[in-house]
């Protein structure tokens, strides 16, 4: 194998494509990149197992062939090379990498073991269509409320719902629970569950307000923008049920101003930084709410004006998950609904409903 390439190109196609590397693995080639020269391009494959990232680029070929380089180091290697032009070619003893007057020697593997994980094969009959800035904005808002744990492994997914000219996602980890949609441009009904990790890797592609198909089968989903094709894995089971959470009725809400309370919830989250629970306790009255925090540290109690539509009533919470929420939200003005004190509560804005947050309580010794 021997090729000729601009060393920018390669070190953005190698950084893209390597996180789908493995990390840590007991199957060496999972962590690294294959490389594959043919025609008049290079075709740069990553693949651990749930997540494959296929990136083409322009080369000179100047002997057709291919090779697994570990990902990462290569990744890492190119970002660090400055000049226009690199040349690589193989040996036995693996690639050799010349820029300028210099050249690198990198081992490499056989691509006997690569797997492969072809996103070519999945159905292009099923799919839905949406344009990219939406779907960036969507997935911002919605996954990072997804489960990092093991210990119910759907749930580090998001559903993805498309019906009826929009699509809907929700995710949820046990203590809090995001869900929003967006305007489909076209394509059928679909339901899956994506990982959360592929999502964020998606929305890394994504800019301006063209529109994107997104493929999917029972288990795997394909994606390509700019030459770069994302295929995943996608959660096999039964995903919650947002319409089993969400409350129906509230009998208070409350509309404040996002700033204040944005300002006021980081203020006691830098008191109670350390605290896995960043407990805020709120005391809802007819005009303002009064928060609360404690630790070792100290003590704040603040005031914010608020509109008080039912009952007065004093909850506690994780003012963590309550702050990144409210930093989601864009009016100025935000609505928090309410039941009992030991009920989940909701935050979204005053007028656009596209998105709505859902948060656990927490119990206090007084509970």
């Amino acid at each position: 194998m021997k090729f000729v390439c601009e060393g920018m190109t390669l070190s953005e196609a190698a950084f893209i494509v390597s996180k789908a590397c493995a990390i840590r693995t007991m199957t060496p080639v999972l962590e690294c990149i294959k490389i594959k020269a043919e025609n008049d391009g290079l075709l740069l494959t990553a693949y651990d197992g749930e997540i494959s990232i296929e990136k083409k680029i322009k080369a000179e070929v100047l002997e057709e062939g291919e090779i697994c380089v570990n990902g990462r180091f290569f990744a890492d290697f190119m970002g660090k090379i400055s000049y226009n032009e690199v040349i690589i070619n193989s040996d036995d003893k693996g690639i050799v990498v010349r820029y300028g007057d210099s050249e690198t020697n990198i081992q490499t593997l056989p691509t006997d073991d690569f797997p492969i994980f072809n996103g070519e094969q999945i159905s292009k009959e099923k799919y839905f269509e949406i344009k990219q800035n939406d779907l960036k904005e969507l997935i911002s808002k919605v996954t990072f409320c997804c489960a990092t744990d093991e210990s119910r492994p759907i749930l580090k997914g998001c559903l993805l719902e498309a019906k009826e000219g929009k699509l809907y996602a929700t995710a949820l980890d046990g203590l809090r629970m995001a869900s929003g949609f967006k305007e489909t441009t076209d394509g059928g009904d679909m339901k899956i569950v994506c990982p959360a990790r592929t999502l964020t890797e998606i929305s890394r592609m994504l800019e301006g307000d063209e529109t994107l198909k997104i493929y999917a089968d029972k288990n795997r989903l394909s994606v390509e923008v700019n030459d770069t094709v994302i295929t995943s894995r996608l959660y096999a089971g039964e995903f919650v049920r947002k319409e089993n959470i969400y409350p129906i009725n509230f009998a208070s809400q409350v509309i404040v101003k996002k700033s204040e309370l944005m300002q006021s919830i980081e203020r006691a989250g830098v008191l109670t930084r350390g605290d896995k629970n960043n407990l805020v306790v709120f005391d809802i009255k007819s005009d303002k709410i009064v928060i609360n925090a404690n630790s070792d540290m100290g003590k704040i109690e603040e005031t914010v004006n608020t509109e008080l539509d039912g009952k007065e009533l004093k909850i506690a919470m994780n003012g963590k998950y309550l702050l990144d929420a409210v930093k989601a939200l864009t009016e100025e003005n935000i609505v928090l609904s309410f039941n009992m004190p030991n009920s989940p509560f909701t935050i979204e804005n005053e007028e656009d409903k596209c998105f709505q947050y859902l948060v656990m309580p927490m119990r206090t010794g007084n509970q």
